[in-house]
């Protein structure tokens, strides 16, 4: 075998075995969790629209 065939043999070895010991969220959790990202992505999306908005008001004033 090729010194690289062993590493990457190696790395997929080790990348088996992480994985097992990875302690994955219950489906609760996850649900949670998504909600939480998808709230987070609104009002992060609303306040960049706001300030878009307000800059945007603030630039025709200027030039307009």
């Amino acid at each position: 075998m090729a010194n690289g065939e062993k590493s990457s043999g190696n790395f997929f070895g080790g990348v088996v075995r992480e994985m097992k010991r990875v302690s994955w969220p219950s489906r609760k959790e996850l649900t949670r969790y998504t909600v939480v990202v998808i709230v987070t992505v609104i009002i992060m999306s609303l306040f960049f629209w706001a300030v878009d908005l307000g800059i945007s008001a603030i630039v025709e004033r200027l030039v307009g």
